[in-house]
């Protein structure tokens, strides 16, 4: 017969002996021990051999308990499965999990991660982590992480006034977590429970400074005329002519260049939108990287820092000359990139020609690829027009009306 729980509750063993079982059906009964203890236990046969599985300790597993572990057990059974065998390797699971730290999966995802990216990208994201995720939550056993202590971590970083940082901080942190599921390490994301926009301050839209299109001619004229490095006033000359955002300007490398075909190839992993973009370089353009060729000493680098001629200029480095040039406050080497849409888009260019010279191509992976090369001869011909307009404006010629090319 069954047990019932009162049964359960009274049941005791004679001192005489060192235990004594009292069975409730399908192999599971209940042990009881001289000393007091209550034990539930589970009789099977599995690949010939009687086997005893611990279901645990009454009263804290109760009679239901025992009976849906009961069950579970036989249901493994059915299939050909040890319980017993499944048991030991969820234990050694639990305590794989609880000494494997967020900090030891976090590098591990880091090393698979970084294969594709620039060095200088997979450099900023693990000096981020150590300096603002690390400390936090390093320490803890990744399956032990919840997502308000990803939350504190984050709006620890928000407190300080890092709000893009907080919301790429969490954002990896998913990515981390993702990679912990994939490879068995936890059983869910608890990042997944979490958006940025949900509990983080929205972070202002960041307007970069540019002048305004009269304003224009008199910065060429100081950028033609400046004194400092001349890898500075090349870069500010090229950056100008191209309208590339400034990481991808100072990253360029001679291999990315091909003066004779006048085309510039930046690989997909140095682009923001991870995609291959080509610029088409007016014939202005190719005399400014002849002009380079000439003091980069046969360099990899098209502008290579001052200390480390292995790493790039600082990003900085053109904001500082556009300020001591007298421009603080008023142009930044991204505004070259508004000034080009907007004056081009005066001038009647096509906006989706515009948008993908701009490289602010849709994020589908697919139709990104091809994208990169589409409109290619309409946008040479931009470039080649935007080049002589400079040209105008710097010269204080009558400013030419750049062809409105339909396409």
């Amino acid at each position: 017969m069954p047990l019932t729980k009162l049964e359960c509750d009274r049941a005791t063993c004679a001192p005489s002996k060192p235990y004594t079982r009292l069975a409730d059906g399908l192999g599971m009964y209940l042990e009881v021990t001289a000393a007091g203890g209550k034990y539930w236990r589970m009789k099977y046969r599995h690949a010939g051999k009687e086997k005893r599985l611990a279901l645990g300790v009454y009263p804290d597993v109760t009679l239901a308990e025992a009976r849906k572990r009961r069950d579970k057990a036989r249901d493994a059974l059915a299939t050909g499965e040890d319980p017993g065998q499944l048991k030991r390797e969820a234990k050694l699971k639990r305590a794989l999990m609880d000494a494997t730290t967020f900090e030891a999966v976090a590098r591990q995802w880091w090393a698979h991660w970084k294969g594709p990216r620039s060095p200088r990208h997979a450099d900023y994201v693990i000096r981020r982590l150590e300096a603002d995720v690390f400390p936090a939550i390093g320490a803890r056993p990744v399956a032990s992480i919840t997502a308000p202590q990803l939350l504190a971590m984050a709006k620890g970083i928000e407190a300080r006034g890092a709000l893009d940082i907080a919301k790429r901080s969490l954002q990896t942190c998913g990515q981390i977590m993702r990679y912990a599921v994939a490879h068995g390490v936890i059983e869910r994301n608890p990042a997944a429970d979490v958006r940025p926009s949900d509990a983080l301050k929205p972070r202002q839209k960041e307007n970069y400074a540019r002048l305004d299109a009269k304003d224009v001619p008199e910065l060429l004229r100081k950028i033609e005329a400046y004194q400092g490095s001349p890898y500075t006033r090349l870069a500010m000359k090229l950056m100008a002519l191209t309208f590339v955002r400034t990481g991808e300007l100072i990253g360029a490398r001679w291999s990315e260049f091909d003066l004779e075909a006048a085309e510039w190839r930046i690989p997909a992993e140095r682009m923001k939108m991870r995609t291959p973009h080509i610029v088409p370089l007016a014939p202005q353009a190719v005399e400014v990287l002849q002009a380079l060729q000439t003091v980069s000493g046969g360099r990899a680098l098209l502008f290579p820092g001052e200390r480390d001629h292995e790493r790039p200029m600082s990003n900085n480095t053109i904001l500082a000359a556009l300020k001591r040039m007298g421009y603080a406050g008023r142009m930044t080497g991204h505004g070259f990139r508004g000034l080009a849409s907007t004056i081009l888009h005066e001038q009647g260019y096509p906006h989706h020609v515009i948008e993908l010279q701009l490289a602010h191509q849709e994020r589908d992976q697919v139709a990104a690829a091809y994208n990169h090369a589409t409109y290619l001869k309409e946008r040479r011909a931009m470039m080649n027009d935007w080049a002589k307009h400079l040209d105008s404006m710097r010269k204080g010629a009558e400013v030419i009306t750049l062809r409105n090319r339909q396409a």
